[in-house]
């Protein structure tokens, strides 16, 4: 019987997080399931995933935090399977422009949007000895200057970045990727007329669906010659 590898998604209890751990589970990994505040979704993941015979371990940490992050990586030295694949998922999207935006929202943002990803990847690449792969959730707005939202445009970018760096300083063994959704799900700060309005700017003329973006982390998981990469998973977004 074969051993079952693990990968730990970040923020993996709802939106694009629960999509990426549901298309891992599908795939035949275990699954460390991280959430923060979204405890309730958590479990109904867990449940999913479990229907589909997939073991699931679910953990609690403020990624912000960095005993919580360590902390993380404990839980998952306990667990019986070997880690495979690190999906850094989580973020926060604060709103404010940049003479208004606080210095507590801003460091908030980049200690969860980058900060995070370039400490779990430390850490997964410690405890990927047959190696792995690292994916990072980055935004097509990483390309862009969306002025109400600095702080998350600026660590989505620096994401970017980090992926390069991350890919040519852990290869060969490790391969380090970037999928980059575009108009997938609206936002809390998106009224339904700004996302229509938004949704028929596309050259697709629609959103893309969950399972379209974790059909890029699927890709990723097939094809072992690619690293260093960002996918951009945007209806023709980055076009306009």
């Amino acid at each position: 019987m074969s051993e079952i590898s693990l990968a730990l998604v970040t923020g993996g209890a709802r939106r694009l997080g629960r999509a990426f751990a549901l298309a891992l589970a599908r795939q035949g990994f275990a699954i460390l399931l991280h959430y923060h505040h979204s405890e309730e979704e958590a479990a109904a993941t867990a449940e999913e995933m479990r229907a589909l015979e997939a073991p699931v371990y679910l953990a609690r940490a403020d990624l912000g935090n960095l005993t919580d992050l360590y902390s993380l990586f404990s839980t998952l030295d306990a667990l019986p399977h070997p880690l495979k694949v690190l999906v850094n998922s989580a973020a926060l999207m604060p709103r404010g422009d940049v003479r208004t935006l606080s210095a507590a929202d801003f460091d908030a943002a980049i200690a969860l949007n980058l900060r995070a990803p370039f400490l779990c990847a430390q850490e997964a690449a410690k405890r990927m000895e047959a190696g792995g792969l690292i994916v990072n959730v980055t935004d097509v707005g990483a390309q862009k200057a969306w002025s109400g939202f600095p702080a998350y445009t600026v660590s989505k970018a620096a994401l970017e970045t980090l992926t390069r760096v991350l890919a040519r300083s852990l290869a060969p063994k490790i391969r380090v990727n970037a999928i980059a959704p575009g108009l997938v799900l609206p936002s809390e700060y998106v009224t339904e007329e700004e996302w229509v309005r938004l949704v028929g700017r596309l050259p697709l003329k629609r959103p893309a669906s969950v399972d379209e973006v974790a059909a890029a982390l699927e890709f990723l998981l097939k094809n072992e010659y690619i690293t260093g990469q960002t996918i951009v998973v945007d209806g023709g977004y980055s076009l306009i």
